[in-house]
């Protein structure tokens, strides 16, 4: 018998996003609602802006304590924490970084990145990158499979955490070993997994983490970060940079390229301020909430979805295993586009990717929630 309320007061939280009175949104693996938190945050921003003018010092204090509140998220230090616009410049100044030059051309890469990601390693072939794919079979990958693909010509691995598709976690913790073994380094892109599962980047050995703020961390599009394990750092030197990644960037010499000691050196030019202190409220809710707590209740929404559609005759793609996917579950339809307007116009907002249907559900989601949004989910695909 599934548990009926999570560890935490799920209904005070949902008294605090606004969404929740005239729909069910259950797309989270693509966007957030707002909170009462996350409005507030952005209108201190522009509250500051108006009545001072500039308070720069102060807005940079929020892009500080934004880092840090992801960095405490994975298990890291602030020091370790880059910010930048989106994932997509996140693994651009990664790859920025890489020695292509030599013997190391090799980058392995998962055929469950999401686009942006694959296809800026894919253009790192103009500078003498050969890609090579672990490739996705029903809907998971074999982390068996990067065994045999990584060797002494690999210059990197990148295996995104979560399936953005289904919600299928890989064990980025052996794939990193593995990376290691050979002399490579590791990228994880946990864009579909922060916040819903416990990350401990120091655990897991990865080199580089990143992740996006509107998805599951609650926050708004136009920001991103990145960590950077310490261990490597003075190593590195993007040559996607700004002013920011100096060891002084008011210093404003524009003919010294110094690096900043830490993951700062990955910072490019004046950063996404008022996305700052809206990721930060956004992940302040998740850390407040607890992302274990988060965890056992999305397992419980999780397996209620995978049980719930094999009941109405939906069919599943990916694993059905909860222990190794997020809450996040897909079911295959014949125009998912058209499914997911026809139930966004009944109160349920649903994310369509290629032929699925996702269901995302998060920390404030209910098992009515859940069982509404099958209900009409599986109404919705015999007339679409």
């Amino acid at each position: 018998m599934i548990d009926s309320r999570p560890d935490y007061d799920i209904a005070a939280w949902r008294r605090r996003i606004p969404l929740l009175a005239s729909c069910i949104p259950m797309n989270n693996c693509s966007q957030a609602p707002q909170t009462d938190a996350t409005r507030a945050a952005a209108s201190r921003y522009l509250d500051s802006w108006n009545a001072t003018g500039m308070d720069w010092d102060e807005w940079m204090a929020e892009v500080a304590r934004a880092k840090a509140e992801f960095a405490t998220l994975i298990g890291a230090s602030p020091a370790d924490i880059a910010v930048f616009s989106s994932v997509s410049e996140a693994t651009s100044a990664v790859a920025s970084a890489l020695d292509l030059g030599g013997t190391r051309t090799k980058l392995v890469v998962s055929e469950a990145e999401f686009p942006t990601v694959a296809h800026v390693w894919l253009a790192q072939r103009r500078r003498g990158a050969r890609i090579s794919w672990a490739t996705v079979r029903d809907g998971a990958i074999d982390a068996g499979v990067y065994d045999s693909m990584i060797d002494d010509r690999t210059a990197l691995v990148s295996s995104c955490h979560g399936y953005f598709m289904n919600g299928f976690v890989q064990d980025v913790a052996r794939i990193a070993a593995r990376a290691h073994d050979s002399g490579a380094l590791s990228f994880v892109d946990a864009y579909q997994t922060a916040g819903t599962m416990p990350i401990d980047v120091r655990a897991l050995g990865v080199d580089f983490l990143a992740a996006g703020n509107l998805k599951f961390l609650m926050g708004i599009p136009g920001i991103a970060f990145l960590y950077v394990r310490p261990e490597i750092v003075a190593t590195l030197e993007p040559t996607l940079t700004g002013w920011f990644g100096r060891s002084d960037p008011f210093a404003f010499d524009n003919k010294t390229l110094d690096w900043s000691p830490t993951a700062s050196r990955f910072d490019t030019g004046t950063p996404p301020l008022v996305n700052a202190y809206v990721a930060r409220a956004g992940m302040a809710i998740v850390n407040e909430v607890g992302v274990s707590n988060i965890r056992s209740w999305l397992a419980c929404l999780g397996q209620r979805l995978i049980d719930g559609g094999r009941s109405r005759g939906l069919t599943l793609h990916g694993t059905d295993d909860m222990s190794n996917k997020t809450s996040t579950t897909a079911f295959v339809v014949r125009d998912a586009h058209a499914v997911e307007a026809a139930m966004r116009a009944r109160g349920v907002l649903p994310a369509a990717r290629g032929s699925v249907i996702r269901l995302a559900p998060h920390f404030y989601n209910t098992i009515e929630d859940v069982d509404r949004a099958l209900d009409l989910l599986a109404e919705v695909t015999r007339t679409t």
